[in-house]
């Protein structure tokens, strides 16, 4: 029998807690309750709050005497996400579930993140129509919007609760059976601008046995792929679209942080680097793009997504910042320069062909590498052909057999 750890404040929330448990419970499943409440829970949890705010380091007196809501929950969110993968490591339970506003969201999903991809975690909360990134991170943590506030039981809310309920039971009743062969795993990036790229080289990679996982690069998507490499799921990179850079340099919407181009490198994983997309920083609508970047050059790539092309200048910084990510590396490091462009956009005739900002790029990252470390290809091909993405796929290859 399977069991369904169940987070939430059971002091305020008692009784909607209590619904979801009992029909947890009435599906054949476990239960282990959770409290994250800071006073008195309706009915006596499985764990405590004392317990999760010792994990965070805090005695419960403390908080109550304090009498600070942000204080509490920012105590009981630490705990919860040094407590619950403890929990599971000790084979407590096999899917969590929770509901709850702004804070009992904040509370649960650090925790929840904590959990190995394909751990069933299901949050129902307030927030989740909205920017669920703060919660979600990179993990898989499933959201569902409660239409209504996580307080009392009336033909929505329980209507919700159920639908939660009967979703995480699914999951955890019906598994795959499936197995598929276990293969070396490569991380590649891509965008739609460097699509055939990534196409041609994972068909090549995966005809010679290995199993290619695509990252998207739009910030959410080089941070999910760096934390799968920290993690160690992964044994090859070919991040070709390192473009998530130039929105963090330059203040674009799809930044993944100052972190990127590092896991690689520090857990000594062979990777195969190149420039895709750098020429491009991202904005929403093109009425939501910052007022200091007018009479710059911009490209409408579809209503909601205005790309703007990067300056000489920043392509100057762009190179330097790529190669001093690179020189941390402790492993087999390759970067593939593909001199005829390096996006769909940036070709003879279109829109960010830019040659002198390219030149710039190629010659900064150039002359920044430190060659003892680095393996540098300049290809006299564009990012796209067929050629450059094989060569680059072969030279992985190469890499992760020595």
């Amino acid at each position: 029998m399977k069991t369904i750890a169940l987070i939430g404040t059971f002091d305020t929330k008692g009784k909607e807690f209590l619904f979801v448990k009992e029909l947890i419970e009435s599906l054949g499943f476990n239960t282990y309750t959770i409290h994250t409440g800071v006073f008195e829970p309706t009915f006596t949890p499985d764990c405590s709050n004392c317990t999760v705010m010792e994990y965070a380091g805090e005695q419960l007196e403390k908080v109550q005497q304090k009498n600070d809501r942000a204080f509490a929950t920012e105590v009981l969110a630490n705990g919860m996400e040094k407590l619950l993968p403890q929990l599971f490591k000790e084979g407590k339970f096999d899917g969590v579930l929770s509901f709850g506003g702004s804070g009992g969201t904040s509370i649960a999903t650090p925790g929840m993140r904590q959990l190995p991809i394909g751990v069933p975690k299901v949050m129902v909360s307030t927030v989740a129509s909205g920017n669920t990134e703060p919660y979600v991170g990179t993990s898989d943590i499933m959201m569902l919007p409660s239409i209504v506030d996580v307080a009392g039981l009336n033909s929505i809310s329980t209507k919700i609760f159920t639908n939660a309920v009967f979703a995480i039971a699914g999951m955890l009743q019906f598994e795959n059976k499936v197995e598929l062969e276990q293969k070396p795993l490569v991380a590649t990036t891509m965008f739609g601008v460097t699509t055939p790229c990534v196409q041609f080289a994972t068909s090549y990679l995966e005809e010679r046995g290995y199993e290619v996982l695509i990252f998207h690069a739009t910030g959410v998507g080089g941070r999910t792929m760096e934390q799968l490499i920290e993690d160690g799921y992964i044994e090859g990179v070919l991040d070709f679209t390192t473009t998530e850079w130039a929105d963090e340099l330059v203040g674009g919407v799809l930044n993944a942080g100052p972190n990127r181009l590092e896991a690689a490198g520090r857990k000594g994983i062979p990777q195969v680097v190149s420039l895709g997309a750098l020429d491009m920083v991202n904005f929403g609508p093109v009425d939501q793009v910052p007022a200091k970047f007018e009479g710059r050059k911009f490209y409408r790539h579809n209503p909601t997504v205005t790309l703007m092309r990067t300056t000489i200048e920043e392509n100057e910084q762009l190179g330097k910042i790529i190669a001093e990510k690179l020189n941390l590396a402790t492993g087999p490091t390759t970067l593939m320069i593909p001199l005829q462009g390096v996006s769909a956009l940036d070709a003879v005739g279109q829109d960010f062909h830019g040659p002198c900002e390219d030149r710039t790029l190629f010659e900064a990252v150039k002359q920044e590498i430190n060659p003892q470390q680095v393996t540098i290809y300049e290809e006299n091909l564009h990012i796209n052909e067929q050629a450059f993405a094989e060569k680059a796929a072969e030279q992985l290859i190469q890499i992760m057999k020595k």
